[in-house]
């Protein structure tokens, strides 16, 4: 079984940064995908930004140039950098974590970002 703990969510003013942190653990880690999903009230859960076992790096276009995912391979841990927060990304984010090859999605329980403008 995989867990996946998120932290660094808060409540920042708009134009301020947040900085996520997932941290993996449970069974042993070959290769994987890991990313970030949002969910504001009222609406989907939305994909945020991935990052692949290569390093490879994708974000939904609302927060290009403004969000950074990373990671830190040897303690199974993946990054959000939030910049310039807006109003508009006040959701609560949720890490996930798929091993190459297969089709399961593995979630944390989320962490409330809130941006007060």
């Amino acid at each position: 079984q995989v867990q996946l703990v998120e932290s660094g969510g808060g409540l920042v003013q708009a134009g301020g940064s947040l900085r996520l942190s997932c941290a993996a653990s449970g069974r042993t880690f070959s290769s994987y995908t890991m990313g970030w999903f949002r969910q504001a009230p009222g609406k989907e859960r939305e994909f945020v930004a991935r990052i692949h076992w290569s390093g490879r790096t994708d974000y939904t276009d609302s927060v290009k140039g403004r969000f950074t995912i990373d990671k830190d391979n040897a303690k199974n841990t993946v990054y959000l950098q939030m910049n310039s927060l807006k109003a508009e990304d006040t959701a609560v984010y949720y890490c996930s974590l798929r091993f190459t090859g297969t089709s399961v999605d593995y979630w944390g329980q989320g962490t409330q970002v809130t941006v007060s403008s």
